[in-house]
């Protein structure tokens, strides 16, 4: 279409007609190259776009591009045979000593070729794209050795260029440490030296790590920040997902952009969160498939204003999962978020824990990032159980 155009009869979501009763199908967004022009009823449509082109969208719902703002997309090898052996009962400890366990990717992805890591996440990618996601952040953490941590690094970055999708990387040397080595060793000779190629190639955009009793202890993960600190890269935290070790409460003094998990945080982190203006990002794929009962405390996090994204967390241990609308659903079902929080957490708050202030609204001046679905009730995206009919996909204006 022409660098200027009209999109008409539309569902604006999230912007329901005053008395409740729906969403009224006279919306109009106006897309001006790479952005979004005007987005609002028709009739307060300005004047300079009437004679622009037009496509009418029949009525159907117009909701930002969606926005993936936690997964690990770059990595080789399955999990499945692990998978059975905990159907049959086999415990940690068992799975570890058969060869499973994060390891047994660390070896599969170090032994792959790139072409194989990029063949890999490209079908991944592919799932999302076609379920309206516009922007995926995609972290490191499977390499542990300073090359094949750079090589899922430029993987990640090469998928813009194989794909139309905005990729946010993320460095996540701190994810575990080899077993031949201890955690402060492999921080010292491995990890921040790694952070710091990364970070002068231009092939990270935030650091993450995972604060846990089996990961990097909060001491531990002070130096990864405070490197990152000095590298100018903003930071954020696996957190609390099987106990209560602080980490986010650290993180927040980083004013970190978001703690994720967190089924174990406790008052005194969800006020540091609140204080920093973070992200809490819930992964119920991970919560699911490890077969957790312990939640997230959403209401203390709604009621101390923590704004609460959703993500896949896309991995082969955790959460072999690559559809953010069942994620949704799972938000819902799971954890008691309503149909509007889960739309919320899949774009405005997905696009905050991501540090991106351009996407995720229906605003003028927003990236044109849209994602157009055949059904007319925003509620639907959670309703429906990973199935939601995509009509039309557009990024950075383009209709893709």
């Amino acid at each position: 279409m022409s660098e200027c155009y009209v999109l008409t009869d539309a569902r604006l979501a999230p912007m329901p007609v005053p008395d409740g009763q729906g969403y009224a199908c006279d919306g109009v967004v106006v897309v001006e190259r790479e952005q979004i022009a005007f987005a609002g009823a028709a009739k307060d449509l300005p004047d300079r776009f009437a004679q622009m082109p037009e496509q009418s969208l029949e009525g159907c719902l117009v909701t930002p591009g969606l926005i993936d703002c936690h997964t690990h997309l770059v990595y080789a090898g399955s999990r499945a045979r692990e998978f059975e052996m905990r159907q049959t009962g086999a415990s940690y400890e068992e799975i570890m000593n058969a060869g499973g366990g994060i390891f047994s990717t660390v070896e599969a992805t170090r032994a792959a070729t790139d072409e194989e890591l990029l063949s890999g996440a490209l079908q991944r990618l592919d799932r999302l794209i076609a379920e309206g996601v516009t922007t995926v952040e995609i972290k490191s953490g499977y390499g542990l050795d300073r090359e094949t941590e750079l090589t899922v690094l430029r993987t990640a970055r090469a998928l813009e260029q194989a794909r139309p999708i905005s990729i946010k990387t993320t460095f996540l040397g701190a994810h575990a440490y080899p077993k031949d080595t201890t955690a402060d060793e492999y921080l010292k000779d491995i990890c921040l030296p790694a952070m710091e190629v990364a970070a002068k190639e231009g092939l990270v955009d935030t650091v993450d790590g995972f604060c846990e009793t089996v990961g990097f202890n909060p001491a531990q993960m002070k130096r990864v920040f405070d490197r990152a600190c000095e590298l100018g890269l903003p930071v954020k935290i696996h957190a609390e997902q099987l106990s209560d070790q602080g980490g986010a409460a650290l993180a927040a003094g980083y004013k970190a952009l978001s703690a994720d998990h967190l089924e174990y945080i406790g008052d005194d982190g969800i006020a540091a969160m609140a204080d920093a203006d973070m992200v809490a990002v819930l992964l119920p794929g991970a919560f699911y498939a490890l077969k957790e009962t312990r939640k997230p405390p959403v209401q203390k996090l709604r009621d101390a204003n923590v704004p609460i994204a959703l993500a896949t967390d896309s991995n082969p241990g955790s959460s072999p999962m690559t559809s953010l609308l069942l994620i949704m659903n799972m938000g819902a079902t799971l954890f008691g978020l309503t149909p509007r929080e889960c739309l919320e957490g899949v774009t405005i708050n997905a696009a905050k824990a991501l540090g991106l202030a351009d996407r995720g609204k229906l605003e003028a001046g927003m990236r044109a990032d849209l994602a157009v679905w055949d059904f007319n009730d925003p509620a639907e995206l959670s309703y429906r159980i990973g199935d939601a009919p995509l009509k039309m996909r557009i990024f950075g204006g383009e209709i893709c």
